[in-house]
């Protein structure tokens, strides 16, 4: 197996060998976003040096680069997910984007008033307002899955939820705000066990360790490209081809359709008849980009590493006075969401940042699981490819802030 030097790494990232105020840039944020590699950013910029034209739409040879480009990408994508098809990968703005376009084709077209929608207590915000959405416009209902006191989800709660023959499973493949992986393998095959469809939100999962949705055998799978290394306004909807093709256009005009008059319209065939209008086609490029700096690294590695780095900031933090960590279960990926007593979130923050130290304070788009555990917020920290256990030992330093506020003793 490859194994990561974080100091090669280091040096494909350009804005790491930026300064905030004075100091070097430390960036622990990448469960908010992640930073670009120079390979991405090239891609980018050569796409709109050389290849610029518009995708499905020009006889030119510049419109054919442009075609096989976003082809191309489109079936980078395709293997490193192992979708079986190209035609089941949809591009869209984000994870955001690709829930809303399940919530409104799916859901509008399948569910119906009284219908039931799994979701779980640990869902990001962006995986529960399009269904409370649904839920205002066809009176379908909403399920929630809880937690134990480690971040792990309630399996009993699941089931008995399946019992009632919900119509559609939604979750999220790894919590955001507790870096909990849920067995959403096994949670998959529950729900197809009384023909339950099931949606895995992918965000903060397919940066970080291998995903293989024919071996999930999820029907709905979706990611953001700017939490794995791409540029931001460009993601991911996987659907099985049985699905999509069942499922009416999210939106319409150019590009997704076959034949129009003003009596009726012909759609395309997939994936184009989820992609209306002009593609981010450029940024799609892009994502391809970012997919192939992964799979040179390889998940294996990266999974490896951000693990080594997982155990050795918990068993850092776990030193502090006053310090608590919500979300200890076996299986994480490198997300650390804390509490320190008596000191607010955002004073933390503001305190870090004095040390050109990057993270998030706040309710990371996921006030009821913050609810749950009784906080209004708290400190996360999450960890890339390129972050280095001298950035944890900093980070240890600056929480350790008697210069600030006369609290805090390792």
């Amino acid at each position: 197996m490859k194994y990561i030097n974080p100091t090669t790494i280091r040096a494909d990232f350009p804005i790491l060998s930026c300064e905030i105020k004075g100091k070097p840039l430390i960036y622990l944020d990448n469960a908010a976003t992640t930073q670009k590699p120079k390979a991405m950013l090239d891609a980018l910029l050569h796409y709109y040096t050389h290849t610029n034209a518009n995708v499905h739409r020009g006889l030119s040879g510049l419109a054919a680069a442009a075609d096989m480009a976003y082809a191309r990408a489109r079936e980078k994508v395709r293997v490193f997910i192992n979708a079986k098809e190209s035609a089941e990968i949809i591009f869209v703005r984000g994870a955001t984007e690709a829930i809303n376009l399940v919530a409104q084709s799916y859901g509008r077209a399948f569910l119906c008033s009284g219908d039931e929608v799994i979701l779980t207590i640990m869902e990001h915000h962006s995986n529960i307002v399009p269904w409370q959405m649904l839920r205002d416009q066809l009176g379908i209902k909403i399920a929630v899955v809880g937690v134990n006191d480690k971040g792990e989800l309630d399996l009993e709660e699941y089931q008995r939820y399946l019992a009632r023959k919900p119509k559609l499973v939604a979750i999220t493949h790894v919590s955001n705000v507790l870096g909990t992986v849920n067995p959403v393998k096994e949670m998959v095959k529950m729900a197809h066990a009384v023909n339950v469809p099931v949606l895995l939100d992918g965000a903060q999962a397919v940066g970080h360790f291998a995903v293989d949705v024919q071996d999930l055998d999820c029907d709905f799978y979706v990611f953001s490209g700017h939490k794995m290394y791409a540029p931001t306004g460009i993601g991911v909807l996987y659907g099985k081809q049985e699905f999509l093709e069942k499922m009416p256009p999210y939106q319409g005009g150019g590009g997704m359709i076959q034949m129009v008059s003003f009596a009726k319209t012909k759609y395309a065939d997939l994936p184009e008849k989820f992609e209306a209008g002009t593609p981010s086609i450029a940024d799609a490029v892009a994502l391809g980009a970012a997919v192939d700096y992964l799979q040179n690294l390889t998940m294996a590695a990266v999974d490896e590493y951000e693990k080594i780095l997982l155990d050795y900031a918990t068993a850092a933090l776990q030193k502090i006075e006053g310090l608590r960590i919500l979300g200890t279960a076996a299986n994480k990926v490198g997300v650390i969401s804390f509490v320190l007593d008596n000191i607010h979130p955002h004073d933390v923050g503001t305190i870090l940042d004095k040390e050109g130290i990057t993270i998030r304070a706040g309710h990371h788009c996921a006030m009821p699981l913050l609810q749950h555990f009784n906080v209004p917020a708290t400190t996360r920290v999450s960890f890339g490819v390129y972050n280095t256990k001298e950035e944890i030992d900093v980070l240890v330093k600056a929480l350790a802030i008697p210069k600030y506020l006369g609290f805090g003793r390792v």
